[in-house]
């Protein structure tokens, strides 16, 4: 028997459309992904990106307080092993955030099979999923929440000070206190680089913005609003070599390799934020969903989660190249809910 709709993700759009379609008698089927290695080493690891981030300052509902009691309260218990609960008075953090949200799901009696999906067919109906395992499921809806990762340098060092003064959205980081009249570095040389470079330029004491050639990608008002910005300095013709840091203080500085010479120099900084892009995790699709330039999914009605294939909608960053926030990821995925629960009555299939 096919699936009213199937889920497939696990950050906050995926939790969010299994709270409301669990919510409007849906019995959805959430498939979060695998805990894997490979996942791990690609941002693909259930519960989304945030799930990899520290204290989350900016989402609605979870000021700085004594969360440790209520988080305890409220996730089961053999969940609340798998993840650190801050005792201090502080932020929400990723883990906890999404950990509250899969609990959510779950007391609205959302079930979730803890895989990868290795393909799809979508030109036969009803729709035909197979997971990395083998398990196969049929479902009549669909809605794809699988996120986008963060492209970063592949640095060893990278990767060890990744949340410890490496970041890759500095909307989302970079009002931290860590990150606070010191100097800062953002990596790119587009427009969201110098996006993040002007926003962080609000709390830093100076941002280097790192670019391996001699004249940004960006365009042409967002160059004038870089070099214009007195705190910004741009440094032409480098790539980081090395994140520098220690166990005590994270991140303390990057080491920089010029691109015209063998030049090397050490630049001090507190924090290094990575602007060279996101990739859709999409590759499951095989392509048969119409998507943008940048290869995310495109919503083909205006304000509406709906893909090119009827009954299949997509919510989060694997839609979303422009706001990438967790709280829109939400919103997105309450509507994908909502879309795919009128879908269903107006086919007659719920």
């Amino acid at each position: 028997m096919a699936e009213n709709v199937v889920i497939i993700g696990s950050g906050p759009a995926g939790w969010a459309c299994a709270i409301y379609a669990s919510r409007a008698n849906l019995n959805p089927l959430v498939f979060e992904g695998a805990i894997s290695q490979e996942n791990y080493q690609n941002g693909t690891l259930p519960l989304g990106q945030l799930n990899l981030t520290t204290e989350v300052e900016n989402y609605p509902g979870f000021p700085n307080g004594e969360l440790a009691g209520y988080i305890r309260s409220s996730v089961d218990e053999k969940y609340i092993n798998g993840f650190q609960i801050l005792d201090e008075k502080h932020a929400v953090t990723g883990p906890e955030l999404m950990n509250l949200m899969r609990q959510q799901a779950v007391n609205f009696g959302t079930r979730i099979i803890t895989d990868d999906i290795q393909d799809v067919n979508f030109s036969e109906r009803p729709f035909q999923i197979r997971s990395a395992s083998g398990e196969e499921v049929e479902a009549h809806a669909v809605v794809i929440a699988t996120g986008a990762r963060a492209n970063y340098l592949g640095l060893e060092s990278e990767d060890q000070f990744k949340n410890r003064g490496v970041s890759a959205c500095a909307v989302c980081d970079g009002a931290l206190p860590r990150f606070r009249d010191v100097p800062l570095v953002v990596v790119g040389g587009g427009d969201s680089a110098v996006e993040e470079a002007t926003y962080l330029s609000k709390f830093a004491s100076v941002v280097y913005l790192v670019h391996r050639r001699d004249q940004l990608r960006a365009s042409k008002i967002m160059i004038d609003r870089a070099v214009n910005d007195p705190k910004i300095e741009i440094v032409w013709n480098h790539v980081v070599e090395e994140v520098l840091g220690d166990d005590e203080h994270g991140v303390t500085g990057v080491r920089l390799g010029s691109t015209v010479d063998d030049a090397v120099r050490d630049v001090e900084a507190s924090g290094m934020f990575v602007a060279i892009g996101h990739t859709p995790n999409t590759l499951f699709l095989d392509g048969q969903l119409e998507m943008n330039e940048a290869g995310y999914i495109k919503w083909t009605e205006s304000f509406r989660t709906n893909t090119s294939v009827e009954g299949v909608f997509a919510a989060g960053d694997v839609a979303d190249d422009y706001y990438r926030q967790a709280i829109t990821s939400a919103g997105t995925g309450c509507m994908a809910a909502l879309d795919a629960e009128r879908w269903l009555a107006a086919s007659g299939l719920h």
